[in-house]
């Protein structure tokens, strides 16, 4: 079984099992022939790993069976972070898929899909793939065309992919650090004591231990409940800064020595002038909400800011085409030319790590210069009509800044003495809401402008809808 509404713009994401189930392991196994036939994989290899969700290993297995039985030979990682699989496809030059749903609950899968050298795949891939799969969902019962079938063989690439991050930033000589890493039972506990390991740090582990049904809390930081144990645990034990990953551990957040979260955008920025000083002149890669702070740092540092719709597909897309040095996106995803242009939460981690351990200061000390801006978090609106809802926002302010729907509403304007602002609404990628994020230099403005449009889309909303706490 296969339903369209698992094909999202991105990626591959649905309810497996129960009354609301919309793909099981028939449609595994033709998802894995329609992928083999549209890549023309037939007689090649690829790479494939999984999260830790339940579902994970019969999906899996399905999906390699399928792809086998169309004549493609499947390299099979086990378990694997979505970044490892990305690793594994890089230094290999092979395809990969990956098994995850990332933040989504316990009762939901998917699937991400890379190029060759972790290339993204593009929207028309997606389509193709959607639109074989259901043909072969609708008329079961052959597993190929008479070809010789490919093999399954297993590999492990942890290892490697430790070395590999760890190569790629200055680890030596870092100050004694404690630091605080909670994997929400998401993947990050698979490859956490890997990759930060005989580093001289003192780790602090929470959820380390592999659970798709995420006992403690959801594997999503952008909800700032999913990030108070981290938060208490830093004040608790007196650690430098915390590491907090989502589900698939290609998102880390950031939180400092007081238990106050760093947002993305100002790890972005952070990381983009340690980059540019690397290589003066580069390019970073943000998304269209990330802070306004990242494109000043940016310039001030000599490089270019070019500005992607939100997305990892869209993001690697952009990496590629301007061979940036590196990318942030708002949601924590951190892209770096040395990995492919890929994103991993964990080499922005050991950025951090480095930065801060290198030098004698505290976590809130090192990213004091980039937060210039307030900023609401991301708020998120269950609507019925999500583009009448965008252009009914678009309305109400055109007489008090500059629209632009492109990934959304972009109104923009400037507050006079008290500085510019700027807030976007947009249909999620994953899931079926309205995402708002505004920023502006005052506090009192932006507060003002969370209000207003909070209140207008409350009045828009459909009676039974209310803010979802979802988010990523």
């Amino acid at each position: 079984m296969i339903t369209s509404s698992i094909f999202k713009a991105n990626d591959i994401r649905g309810i497996v099992g129960g009354e609301y189930a919309e793909w099981d392991t028939d449609g595994a196994r033709a998802l894995g022939r329609a992928y083999v036939e549209v890549s023309g994989l037939r007689g090649q290899r690829f790479v494939l790993g999984r999260d830790m969700r339940t579902s994970g290993p019969t999906l899996a297995a399905a999906f390699a069976a399928g792809a086998a039985a169309a004549g493609a030979d499947v390299i099979e990682l086990g378990l694997t972070s979505t970044d490892q699989l990305w690793y594994a496809s890089g230094s290999r030059d092979l395809p990969g898929v990956q098994f995850t749903a990332s933040h989504n609950p316990p009762d939901y899968n998917g699937l991400k899909f890379c190029l060759r050298g972790a290339q993204p795949v593009s929207p028309e891939f997606l389509r193709e793939v959607a639109a074989r799969s259901a043909e072969l969902d609708a008329a079961p019962g052959g597993d190929g065309d008479g070809a010789a079938p490919g093999s399954i063989e297993r590999a492990d690439t942890l290892p490697d992919y430790a070395a590999y991050l760890r190569s790629l930033v200055d680890l030596d000589g870092l100050r004694p650090l404690t630091v605080v890493v909670d994997a929400g039972n998401g993947m990050a506990g698979h490859t956490a004591h890997a990759v930060l390991d005989g580093l001289g740090l003192s780790i602090i582990g929470l959820y380390l231990d592999l659970d798709g049904t995420f006992p403690n809390h959801q594997p999503n930081p952008l909800v700032p409940e999913n990030l108070r144990d981290a938060q208490r645990a830093v004040l608790e034990h007196g650690a430098d800064l915390a590491l907090v990953f989502d589900g698939d551990a290609d998102r880390c957040f950031i939180i400092d020595e007081r238990g106050e979260v760093v947002t993305p955008s100002t790890v972005t920025a952070l990381i983009a002038r340690s980059e540019l000083a690397r290589e003066p002149g580069a390019t970073v890669v943000v998304n269209s909400i990330t802070s306004h702070t990242v494109a000043e740092v940016v310039a001030e540092n000599g490089g270019t800011t070019v500005v992607s719709r939100v997305g990892h597909t869209y993001v690697k897309a952009k990496m590629a085409a301007h061979h940036a040095i590196f990318g942030g996106e708002h949601s924590a995803h951190y892209y770096f030319r040395d990995f492919w242009g890929a994103d991993t939460g964990m080499l922005a981690a050991l950025h951090v790590l480095s930065l801060l351990g290198h030098r004698d200061v505290t976590m809130s000390g090192l990213v004091q210069q980039y937060q210039r801006y307030h900023n609401s978090g991301e708020i998120n609106f269950v609507v019925e009509d999500a583009g009448a809802v965008m252009q009914a926002v678009a309305d109400a302010f055109a007489s008090r800044g500059e629209a632009v729907m492109d990934d959304g509403l972009t109104v923009s304007g400037d507050a006079g003495e008290r500085g510019p602002w700027w807030f976007n609404l947009r249909p999620s990628n994953t899931e079926p809401l309205l995402r708002f994020n505004v920023e502006a230099r005052a506090a009192e403005v932006m507060e003002a402008l969370r209000d207003d449009v909070s209140e207008l889309v409350h009045g828009l909303q459909r009676p039974d809808a209310g803010p979802s706490p979802d988010a990523g």
